[in-house]
C-alpha cells in the first residue's frame, strides 16, 4: 500500500468515526490527517520523478556506452607504421599560422619562414648567403 493510500485510509477512518471537528483535539487530529495526506502525495510525486530521472540516466549511460564503443573501434584502425615518419623533434611554432618552407637552389638548405618574412621580398640563405627572392601576384598578397 502506498503512502497516499495509507493517508486516505486514515482520513476514511476519521470520517467513519464521525468525530466532532469542533473540539480542539478533533480539529488537531483532522489537520494532522490532512497534512499526512498532502505529504504522502508529495512523496509519491518525488518517487515518480526519481524513477523518471533514473530511466533518463540509464538511457544516457547507454548512449555514452555506444559512443565510447564507436570511438574505441576507431582506435583498432590505428597502424603504427602509418606514423613512423613523424619526428617528435620537428620545430613548429604553433603561435604562427603561416609557416612556409623555402629551399635554397644553391645549397639545398630548407628554411622555414613566416608570412611576414616572405612579404619582405627577399632574404639571404643562412647557410651559403645566396639571395633568395620572392615574387607575389596580387592574388597571392591577399
Amino acid at each position: 500500500m502506498s503512502l497516499s493510500e495509507k493517508a486516505s485510509y486514515l482520513k476514511g477512518l476519521m470520517d467513519g468515526m464521525k468525530l466532532n471537528t469542533e473540539t480542539d483535539e478533533n480539529r488537531l487530529l483532522a489537520k494532522i490527517v490532512e497534512l499526512l495526506h498532502d505529504m504522502a502525495v508529495s512523496v509519491d510525486d518525488l518517487e515518480d520523478n526519481a524513477i523518471a530521472v533514473s530511466d533518463e540516466l540509464d538511457e544516457i549511460e547507454d548512449n555514452l556506452d555506444a559512443i565510447d564503443e564507436y570511438l574505441m573501434d576507431d582506435d583498432d584502425d590505428y597502424d603504427e607504421d602509418d606514423y613512423e615518419d613523424y619526428d617528435d623533434d620537428d620545430d613548429y611554432d604553433f603561435d604562427d599560422d603561416s609557416i612556409y618552407e623555402v629551399t635554397c637552389p644553391k645549397c639545398g638548405e630548407v628554411e622555414q619562414l613566416s608570412e611576414e618574412e616572405l612579404l619582405k621580398g627577399s632574404i639571404a640563405c643562412p647557410k651559403c648567403g645566396e639571395p633568395l627572392e620572392f615574387e607575389f601576384d596580387e592574388d597571392d598578397e591577399e
